[in-house]
């Protein structure tokens, strides 16, 4: 065993989340006789309370849902666009649309909770809302990943009495092992508990965020709330070794793991040791091409996605390939932003988003990645809700050339990425991570784990990354061997230690499934507060 815990496994249901509370409360509604869907919604709602750092009510994200006899996963795609009165020259303040009031997309995740509920869904949100206003009510422990990430925010939370209230209790961050109690939050949860997401955009949890966004030179309005409903969608997909791999479409950014994948089919991985220097160089040549075929074509409304994926394409991006030496590679963004430098206090404030999976016995499977954005968001707590709004207009530019320019009620670019991987119309791998733009990375080495190194799951994920940078940076955790860091830097790459367990290459989250044996098997990620039950 290369990993330092085991995956583990079951036949009636898994649930893998970033914090063993969620993780809890979702395998509590199958021990209730509850889905796969239930769970997962149970799990996220959870997560707004015990990881507040990463997800909440006022965030947003996507789910992939498989329904069993269904021929492929549905996409629900719960990211809200931006406010209508998002122009560009409200932005002129530096750092305004990464952090603050201004930097809220409309939020999305209590409607996409209760969409995948009432499509999927066996329970209704009082059941799947329980633990998590119990968490939120009665309080939870902050563990010291938590700690950490109040500590690097305390300066975006600090600027709001109604944040600091909250998450600054007596004026301090709280210590590893005390009790975070968000009463507000809790009332908050029990009011869509009774009333549905209904009270949440027409209601009076509505008409509170808006009121304190007219207090407080916010951007989100009344119809901005009511007029938002997430999207149903079908799925993109490519193959990889005879799998099918699914993620969702437009204007996610998935398609560039399609890419890499699509690119890599073409040489023989598993002859290639998994930590060797010419394997990492394959994989992060392979990326740069990647990044530039999604930033190249991601935007462009008249193309067809799945010709990126066609033989003739793929062939011409591997030409692309430098085998030998490493290549200068522009970023990964239209705009570059050096706030994304990979320092550890800069990156626990600008990435937060978390992933998780839940499965059971019937068929039903969900991978989902959500996020606030930046480190608990905007910073901003919505007046009494108790809930923060998220930060998500960071990933716009404003660069007027840029195509994924700020604008009215636009869509964002969302570098949110689950994937879902098929055997012969059934699941065989469901897997995500957190990450930022490096999900677009860490998801298809996770896949190449299990598919090409035959990894069982937890392996797959513990297993040591990679993340290509601007230029030619590459990051590396330490836990690759000295000769393989020096065979990369011999290679050209400018190689830079991200520590032994970086959350700069994710918190990958995932499920196998064994059809032999009717079981399947969770992994969850050390480098975050990552855990797995079976059952």
């Amino acid at each position: 065993m290369t990993a330092h815990r085991p995956a583990v496994g079951g036949r009636n249901g898994v649930v893998t989340s970033a914090h063993q509370l969620a993780t809890q409360a979702g395998m509590r509604m199958l021990w209730e006789g509850g889905n796969a869907v239930d769970a997962a919604v149970a799990v996220a709602a959870a997560l707004s309370v015990v990881e507040p750092c990463s997800i909440g009510p006022a965030g947003v994200g996507y789910m992939l849902i498989r329904a069993p006899r269904e021929a492929a996963p549905a996409v629900l795609d719960f990211v809200g666009p931006a406010p209508r009165a998002a122009h560009p020259d409200r932005f002129a303040t530096p750092g305004s649309k990464d952090v603050g009031i201004l930097s809220a997309l409309v939020p999305g995740a209590i409607a996409g909770w209760s969409a995948a509920l009432e499509r999927y869904g066996t329970m209704d949100l009082a059941a799947v809302l329980a633990p998590a206003i119990g968490y939120a009510e009665q309080g939870f422990p902050v563990s010291a990943y938590l700690h950490r990430y109040l500590t690097a925010a305390r300066p975006r939370l600090e600027h709001t009495a109604t944040s600091r209230e909250i998450f600054l209790p007596n004026g301090r961050v709280p210590r590893t092992g005390e009790l975070l109690i968000q009463k507000n939050a809790a009332m908050t949860l029990r009011l869509v508990a009774e009333a549905g997401a209904e009270a949440f955009y027409h209601g009076p949890i509505a008409e509170e965020i808006v009121q304190y966004c007219a207090r407080h030179d916010g951007l989100l309005t009344a119809p901005d709330l009511a007029d938002f409903a997430p999207r149903w969608q079908e799925p993109m997909s490519s193959t990889y070794r005879g799998l099918t791999v699914y993620c969702p479409p437009a204007p996610s950014a998935a398609l560039e793991y399609l890419v890499s994948l699509r690119m890599l089919n073409e040489f023989p991985l598993s002859e290639m040791t998994c930590d060797s220097d010419e394997y990492l160089h394959l994989l992060s040549e392979t990326f740069k091409v990647a990044i530039e075929e999604r930033k190249a074509h991601l935007p462009d409304p008249s193309l067809q996605h799945a010709e990126l994926f066609s033989d003739t394409h793929i062939a011409a991006a591997i030409q692309r390939l430098d085998l030998r030496r490493a290549t200068t590679s522009l970023g990964e963004r239209h705009q570059y932003d050096p706030t994304l430098e990979w320092t550890r206090a800069v990156f626990a404030n600008k990435e937060n988003t978390t992933h998780f999976v839940t499965a059971d016995a019937q068929g039903y499977v969900v991978a989902c990645t959500q996020t606030l954005g930046g480190a608990f968001g905007s910073g901003v707590v919505a007046g009494t809700t108790g809930l923060l709004l998220n930060s998500f207009a960071s990933w716009f530019d404003t660069d007027p050339a840029s195509p994924n320019v700020i604008g009215p009620g636009k869509r964002v670019e969302v570098c949110l990425a689950p994937s879902q991987v098929w055997s012969d119309g059934e699941p065989f791998l469901v897997i995500g991570t957190p990450g930022s733009q490096g999900i677009l990375q860490t998801t298809p080495q996770m896949i190449l784990n299990v598919v090409d190194h035959h990894l069982d799951i937890q392996e797959a994920i513990e297993a040591p990354r990679i993340r290509v940078g601007r230029g030619t940076l590459l990051g590396t955790e330490s836990r690759f061997s000295e000769a393989t860091l020096t065979g990369l830097r011999a290679r050209g790459h400018q190689v830079h230690d991200l520590g032994a367990w970086s959350r700069v290459v994710g918190g990958g989250h995932g499920v196998s499934f064994d059809p032999d044996t009717s079981t399947m098997w969770g992994g969850a990620d050390p480098r975050r507060d990552g855990f797995a039950l079976a059952w």
